[in-house]
């Protein structure tokens, strides 16, 4: 088409006096007449190329979601775990200064009772341990004394009654 358009420009070139200037606008309008042919084969193509053009992107879409979808789904399980792992490294030392805290309240409060005379659970646990032997022993003390008082007294009544048989033989 160039071409043709070429040619018809070295022809009027060559005839100043416009004689071709019908064979110019035919072939502009022939021209013309392609090119418009030409737009409407590529509308019509589009138009029915268009849908499965159309379809094919919105496959490629959905493919493309879900890799993304899988992605942030991997990328936030990551960030989850780091987070836990977080989480429970700062809850360990929050723990562990807990634990600290509440020793050296303890010390202190034991320093302080101390100082004021209050005795320790330990003391109170010995003492309560000892009173129990105490008590334990005071306990088989006063059997032996009971038994030991027994034999003794048993020899005493005999004796006590045979002197009541002597005096009540006396009296009669």
């Amino acid at each position: 088409m160039v071409k043709k358009v070429n040619d018809t420009a070295d022809k009027q070139a060559a005839n100043p006096a416009g004689l071709f200037d019908s064979a110019l606008a035919a072939q502009v309008r022939e021209s013309a007449q392609q090119i418009w042919l030409a737009g409407m084969g590529a509308f019509s193509k589009a138009q029915a190329e268009g849908r499965q053009v159309f379809e094919t992107l919105v496959k490629e879409g959905t493919s493309l979601q879900k890799k993304t979808q899988t992605a942030a789904e991997e990328r936030l399980g990551e960030v989850t775990t780091r987070m836990t792992s977080m989480a429970g490294g700062v809850s360990a030392k929050a723990g562990q200064q807990w634990d600290k805290l509440e020793g050296i309240f303890e010390e202190r409060t034991a320093k302080a009772l101390k100082r004021l005379g209050v005795p320790a659970a330990k003391d109170l646990e010995a003492l309560s341990a000892r009173v129990e032997a105490l008590s334990a022993r005071v306990e088989r003390l006063a059997k032996r004394t009971t038994a030991s008082t027994a034999r003794k007294a048993a020899p005493l009544a005999g004796a006590a009654r045979s002197a009541a048989k002597r005096a009540a033989r006396k009296a009669v």
